[in-house]
């Protein structure tokens, strides 16, 4: 049985993080072509501070403790894959990710921002002034991700990304996890943080025209102080439409996820589909021995 936990990961260098309900567990293919594992508790602050399970306020927490796991989950994975000799440092990796965290700022707040702001002189309406704002946010994004994937080492990552949701996707339907049977299933996932980002462009649309007109600098900070709100409604909406994917409301987000998760998945070869299975196996083995030792709920293998 699975339970109510929904199970999922990411892709990672040259692996897989899926995370359980009691653990999460990288697996990552090394250079010697062996499966190293890194597994580690999950410490929810939800599980200690209930009001952190509301809606609205959940999807903030469950974005900041992703963003936390997937960071140490990035940072274990390119050391196991560039190989002993070539270790990242932990200033290489912290400065990698402060030049990425600026490039995202720049280019999908700050750009769409001032661009819209500057055709406002052409646009008339709070309303549609943010519809282009958006639609500019969108552009940038498919241009970034459709850039990036023609990199070779990014398109074995949205490999990896496949792999992930063909092992997801065979675990929910119940199927025994082994490269055959998890190779018939779609690298399409309706909890995707593919689609969670489509759901996000949209929404900021309605959200920032509350706002009215607004200066320049406003326009650009408003955005970002904004972002925990728009994080917790967007992750309703994306709960909303994996748990009711026939109702015709929430179609309107998973067809358009579908067409952008062409974009950042690719079909897995089996050895990357070998990672995914181990990944999650680690986490079911270790949601399991938990539930025994607690009595608490867990998945039963």
């Amino acid at each position: 049985m699975m339970g109510d936990f929904q199970y999922g990961g990411q892709a990672v260098i040259e692996g897989v993080m899926m995370r359980g309900p009691a653990l999460r567990a990288v697996a990552v293919r090394r250079p010697d072509a062996t499966v190293v594992l890194d597994t580690r508790p999950v410490g929810s602050l939800a599980a200690r501070f209930p009001v952190l399970k509301w809606p609205l306020v959940r999807g903030v927490v469950v974005l900041i403790e992703s963003l936390v796991m997937g960071l140490e989950a990035l940072s274990f994975s390119a050391n196991q894959a560039v190989g002993e000799e070539e270790e990242l440092s932990t200033r290489d990796i912290v400065l990698t990710l402060t030049v990425a965290l600026a490039l995202g700022i720049f280019l999908f707040v700050i750009l769409p921002a001032g661009l819209a702001h500057f055709l406002a002189g052409f646009v008339r309406g709070v309303l549609v002034q943010n519809f282009v704002e958006g639609v500019i946010r969108l552009g940038v994004f498919l241009l970034y991700v459709a850039s990036i994937g023609m990199l070779p080492d990014i398109r074995r990552v949205f490999q990896y990304h496949g792999a992930e949701h063909k092992v997801i996707n065979a675990y929910e339907a119940g199927e025994e996890l082994t490269v055959p049977n998890v190779q018939r299933y779609s690298t399409f996932h309706p909890r995707c943080g593919t689609s969670f980002i489509l759901i996000v462009l949209v929404v900021s649309i309605f959200l920032f025209s509350l706002l009215g007109e607004q200066v320049l600098w406003w326009r650009i900070t408003s955005r970002i102080l904004l972002l925990p709100v728009l994080a917790g409604v967007s992750y309703e909406l994306l709960k909303l439409s994996a748990r009711y994917p026939d109702f015709f409301l929430c179609r309107l987000f998973i067809v358009p996820g579908r067409w952008l998760q062409s974009l950042t998945t690719r079909e897995p070869d089996n050895d990357q589909v070998e990672v995914a299975i181990s990944a999650l196996g680690a986490v079911l083995g270790g949601d399991a021995r938990h539930a025994r030792q607690t009595g608490q709920p867990g998945a039963a293998l």
